[in-house]
């Protein structure tokens, strides 16, 4: 127990001197569009997903059908697909 009470301040002022991520981002990961205007047209696929990921540096994928109600929260590190009726990708944007 007092070695514990004598490393206690060092973990904490480790702790501290780390930025918490900011809800909805993860460290490294920030979603840019340049390049994902290439898959405007192609089928939804998981394929195509892992593609605009790797493309857009975005982290999470986030798909919307027609008439899916999406959240409005801001995250930087997601890129959101929209897909028309036949399953074909419409839009993508970051957020």
């Amino acid at each position: 127990m007092p070695r514990l009470a004598l490393l206690a301040p060092a973990m904490l002022a480790a702790c501290a001197a780390q930025q918490p991520p900011m809800h909805g981002e993860v460290p490294g990961r920030v979603c840019q569009t340049g390049g994902v205007d290439q898959f405007i047209g192609q089928a939804g696929t998981s394929a195509t997903g892992a593609s605009i990921l790797r493309v857009s540096h975005a982290s999470i994928l986030r798909w919307a059908p027609p008439g899916v109600m999406l959240t409005m929260d801001f995250s930087p590190s997601r890129v959101t697909v929209r897909l028309g009726p036949d399953g074909k990708i419409t839009a993508i944007n970051c957020g």
